[in-house]
Parts: structure tokens; sequence; C-alpha cells
């Protein structure tokens, strides 16, 4: 049973679109149970991977029906061969032999974001057994960032009281420059938009409009800038975009601090997509929020790629690998 009612209601927006989306980690029973979920609401076509007969016994045991589920063993794939060709082409030139590539494709996360490739699937969601590294790396490799000279980053869709915000970056660029600050806070804008969130972005720091120093204020400052001017661009102009900083969480989240913290801001007291200096701070920040504040925590979601693959927590539930589902459907809709 569904708790949430913003991942339901994602869910009923997943329905208009069926995507099919691959679930590698077929030995987990929290992405079984997940995927009997997204297969009960019938919001999506789902792709599990791992051992066929044993993932058939535990849906009969729990009398589930496996109408929308295609089960893989990637062994034993008609496409494997397909695959491999796939990946050694892809890589030949970054030194992959064609005998890693034999190896690498049986990864069931490469395995899967080579289907993402193929066009068999939409996206993939992994990260249950696995480590965001392992999740990304095959990403990354493979299916490649979205625009050019521009890395990939991660964000995470908060829930405070149904209330949706953007944390970003909390999973991937450990500490960005002010070039990738600025990237960073321009993805997670127009991931705000994708999700119907306002795209008030907050560029967090210690320091509002002056009030501390050093290099770290420096850094947030200069990606402001940055990302300021790229708004001004013939991309950007037009999406209604709003961004300011350097701003403390306090000013940009609370309109009472921000009118004398900062009372020439356009975001500050009204920010829903929030740009952390760092992983450190933004990791941090959400995991407190999540265990003490009691705020829904989705994510690390990758943005910036091609196709959506994206990331679990190790200590996620099923409920939380739902959310993670539906949420992939959506940035696969263009």
């Amino acid at each position: 049973m569904i708790k949430s009612k913003y991942i339901l209601s994602l869910l009923e927006k997943t329905k208009k679109d069926l995507k099919t989306i691959v679930l590698p980690e077929g030995e987990d029973e929290r992405v079984l149970t997940a995927a009997h979920i997204i297969s009960e609401e019938k919001a999506a076509n789902i792709v599990i991977l791992g051992d066929v007969e044993k993932m058939q016994a535990f849906f009969a045991s729990h009398n589930w029906s496996t109408d929308g589920i295609k089960f893989i063993q990637p062994e034993k794939s008609e496409h494997l061969g397909e695959y491999i060709e796939l990946l050694y082409n892809l890589r030949k030139e970054k030194g992959l032999s064609h005998e890693d590539a034999e190896k690498l494709a049986l990864n069931y996360n490469y395995f899967g974001t080579l289907m993402i490739k193929s066009g068999h699937a939409d996206g993939m969601v992994s990260g249950a057994n696995h480590s965001t590294a392992d999740t990304v790396r095959p990403a990354l490799q493979i299916i490649k960032s979205a625009k050019k000279g521009r890395s990939a980053s991660s964000f995470f869709i908060m829930l405070s009281n149904g209330t949706p915000y953007i944390f970003s970056d909390c999973g991937i660029i450990i500490n960005p420059n002010e070039q990738e600050l600025a990237d960073i806070a321009l993805d997670a804008a127009e991931t705000a938009l994708h999700f119907g969130i306002e795209p008030n972005v907050a560029m967090l720091s210690f320091s509002t409009k002056g009030s501390g120093k050093g290099d770290e204020v420096e850094k947030v400052k200069r990606a402001t800038e940055i990302a300021k001017q790229a708004l001004l661009s013939d991309e950007y102009k037009n999406l209604g975009i709003k961004l300011d900083g350097e701003l403390q969480a306090d000013a940009a989240l609370d309109s009472v601090v921000a009118a004398k913290k900062a009372p020439n801001s356009e975001v500050a007291g009204k920010a829903r997509v929030l740009i952390f200096p760092s992983l450190e701070a933004g990791n941090i920040c959400y995991k407190m929020l999540q265990r003490l504040g009691g705020c829904e925590a989705y994510g690390p979601i990758l943005q910036g790629l091609n196709a959506p693959v994206n990331d679990l927590s190790r200590g996620c539930f099923a409920e939380d690998i739902v959310g993670a589902i539906a949420i992939t459907c959506l940035q696969a809709t263009k």
C-alpha cells in the first residue's frame, strides 16, 4: 500500500504514457515487491533481471500476477550478443577489449543500461544492493550527458508536509567548482519545471548577500553570476526560472528572515530548488531532514543524461523504489 500522496499523484501521471523500466536487482524482495505494486497500479511496464525461476516462484508464493512484468536472465538473453557488440563499439576507443565487453555486458547494471541504449527500455532503477558508483558508471559510459561539456549531477525530491522541493547535488559531484555549481543549478531548475515545481532557485551558503567571507562564499557568488548570465540565453530566457544567491537556508525558505537578510531578492523566502555548495552539505542535510524532520526523500535521481538511470539508497523500502520508478518514468516522458 502506497502511503505518499505525492507518489500516488506521480503514478497517475505515468499511467498516461506507459514507460518500460528495468530493475537489475531481481534477487531483492524489496525490488520484486515494488515491481508488483507498479504492476497492480498499471503505472509502467517492468523488466526485472535475475534468476527467472526464483523470481517467478516468489511471485507465485504471494499469488501475485505477473501482468506487465517481464523476467530476464541476462546470461540467457536473446539480445546478449547484440549488447556485447554495442558495448564494444561504444568503448573500444577507450581501450575496452571484446573479451572485457563480453564480461561487462553480463554485469546486470551494464546489461540494463544497454537495454536503454538499444531502445528496449526507457529507464533503469538500481542501487538497492549496489553502490552509487556501480549504478552511475554504466550510465555515464553508455547513456552519457545530454549536453556536451556538462557533467551529470543528481537531485532529491524532498517532501515537507506534502510540499515538494528539489535538493541538488546530494549524490554525484563531491566538490563542484563554480561552473559545475552553475550547471547543477540550471539542470535542477529544468528538473523542477519537469515535475511541476516552481523554479525558484537558491544558491545556498553560510552567507547571505555578503554577510560572510571566504573562498566558499566566493565560489557560490561566482556560480550565481554564471548561472544568471546563462538564464539570459535563448535556451533559458523564456522558462520563468528565478535564481539568486548567495543565500543562507533560512533566508531562502523563510519570508520573515528573507525580508531582513535579502529584501531585494525575488527568490529569498520562496525557494523551492535548493543548490548546495558541496555534496557533503547536501547529503548531510537531506539525511537529517529525512531522519529527524520526517521528510520524504526520493533519490538520488540523476539529471543531465540522455535517458534516466537512477540510484537507490541501500536502506530503501519498497515504497521508495516505487517512487523512484515513478520519477524515472516521468523523466523519460519528454
